[in-house]
């Protein structure tokens, strides 16, 4: 049946509207009982339940079905670092995880008389993108299952058969703890918007990562909703880096997994002082600066009436500019199958100049700015026509600009010196948590603006006893401010 004749009403779809919604009240029946058993679970025999769930992604032979499966199936990114990122992520979710209390008292604060208690949401609606089919899922599932919640995940049609398989993986390692398999479901097929609908309007939670029509249709849906921004990361070389070093991670973040990460680097502004150095350690590391002419011709073939064209999008640099028909220096024989990136010169931001937002490809726009304070005028240009709140990186040498770009742009993480797709979502050396969804905060129409994590999944009560008093008087709090101001009351 058609997500339209779901949405049409007619008579003549009825019998099978309704059909398929009661399909979606026996998955959430089942989830709620699920919930109810595993809320009395312990905290070790949760945890068990966690590594289990992490055990079904990371295990070798499990990680490359779904890395293929996923690329084949949305044709997106590749096949090799789908597989690091499935690892990676969960093996750093789990890292996290490990000694986080969920489960009952996880906090007392004896001078406030305050104790902390952890308490389930229910069960969790998890709206899942195409660009990451079994690594999103997974981390959103895990976190759930950590809160002892029960989860339903939604995902996108192209990523459908990817999350089956992560489920029936799932399935099997529940199965050997002896946890109920109803923990963790899908909505039933085919996956529609109608049917997404009625899901984020049956749970009690909603996760929701992917296109931004998504996350505003969680926010509007009347459920509690948590959702993330789109991405459009700009990044700064400054006058003072290490320019073969910055190029180097550069490279390497921007052609991971093709671009399909909203933390990949979409803008590079380089300060004047190391723009020619800077290309060229970049062409150094197979990044290819496209001819005026070939920049032309790969604007009309990335956009098509607007939009992205989902022909060229998560492809390697190489295939995109075969496809494109690009054919300047550059790109020809060995050079053309060894490009990892495309560089295209801007000097412009917003609507008029596609190239300065989000290209879902490795395709990196290059600005050249006098000083670091026109760079910044650049970033901050760039992000309010799209990114803004996701994150913005620097390469450096300065211990204060990246304390002042923290304190003056609107973004939620601004990253130094690091790979920025593998730092934006947690690593190894940062302490950022572990996630594939961003929050942008205000500024990118966001209630959080951490990166989701495991509570963000819990409802925490507080428990409140009385402590000794402590009441200021009213010249304790306006003493400072009535000597400044000469008003002091006359009594």
């Amino acid at each position: 049946m058609s997500t339209n004749n779901l949405q049409s009403g007619s008579n003549r779809d009825k019998p099978a509207q309704e059909e398929w919604s009661a399909e979606i009240d026996e998955v959430m029946a089942r989830a709620r009982a699920a919930q109810s058993d595993y809320e009395k679970y312990d905290q070790q025999a949760v945890d068990e339940v966690v590594t289990a769930l992490g055990w079904s992604i990371v295990k070798p032979e499990n990680n490359q079905v779904l890395a293929k499966m996923a690329v084949e199936q949305t044709g997106l990114g590749n096949v090799a670092d789908k597989m690091v990122k499935n690892r990676r992520k969960t093996m750093g979710l789990l890292r996290d995880l490990t000694g986080a209390r969920t489960v009952g008292v996880i906090a007392e604060y004896p001078k406030k008389g305050l104790i902390e208690i952890a308490r389930p949401v229910g069960v969790v609606g998890a709206i899942v993108p195409s660009t990451n089919p079994a690594a999103t899922p997974a981390n959103k599932t895990i976190n759930a299952i950590k809160g002892r919640n029960a989860i339903v995940l939604a995902p996108s049609p192209k990523g459908e058969s990817t999350c089956v398989q992560l489920l029936d993986y799932m399935h099997a390692e529940l199965d050997r703890v002896g946890a109920p398999r109803d923990l963790v479901q899908k909505l039933p097929a085919p996956i529609s918007k109608a049917g997404t609908r009625q899901l984020m309007q049956s749970v009690d939670l909603i996760v929701a990562t992917g296109s931004q029509n998504n996350v505003k249709g969680a926010y509007s849906s009347g459920t509690p909703a948590v959702g993330v921004g789109a991405g459009n990361v700009v990044s700064i070389i400054d006058e003072t880096a290490d320019v073969e070093e910055a190029a180097r991670k550069i490279v390497i973040s921007k052609s991971f997994d093709n671009a399909t990460s909203c933390s990949s680097e979409n803008n590079l502004i380089i300060v004047e002082d190391n723009y020619d150095r800077a290309l060229r350690a970049l062409a150094e590391n197979q990044a290819v600066l496209l001819s005026e002419e070939d920049q032309k011709i790969l604007e009309s073939q990335l956009w098509s009436g607007g939009r992205l064209n989902q022909g060229l999008i998560a492809r390697e640099a190489s295939s995109i500019a075969s496809l494109a028909g690009l054919s300047g220096a550059g790109l020809s024989g060995a050079k053309l199958n060894s490009a990892r990136v495309l560089l295209v010169r801007e000097e412009g931001y917003g609507a008029n100049h596609p190239f300065s937002g989000e290209k879902l490809s490795p395709v990196l726009t290059v600005y050249k700015a006098r000083d670091f304070k026109h760079a910044t005028d650049i970033a901050r240009g760039i992000m309010e026509y799209q990114g803004k709140g996701h994150s913005l990186s620097i390469h450096t040498r300065s211990d204060s600009r990246p304390l002042e770009l923290g304190l003056d742009m609107p973004v939620c993480r601004v990253i130094v010196n690091q790979i920025h797709c593998y730092a934006t979502g947690g690593s190894f050396d940062n302490g950022l948590p572990f996630s594939l969804s961003m929050g942008c905060g205000s500024w990118g129409g966001n209630s959080i603006s951490e990166n989701m994590n495991y509570r963000n999944y819990l409802n925490i009560t507080r428990v409140a006893t009385t402590i000794t008093p402590n009441e200021p008087s009213e010249s304790d709090l306006f003493g400072v401010y009535w000597q400044k101001h000469q008003c002091a009351p006359n009594n």
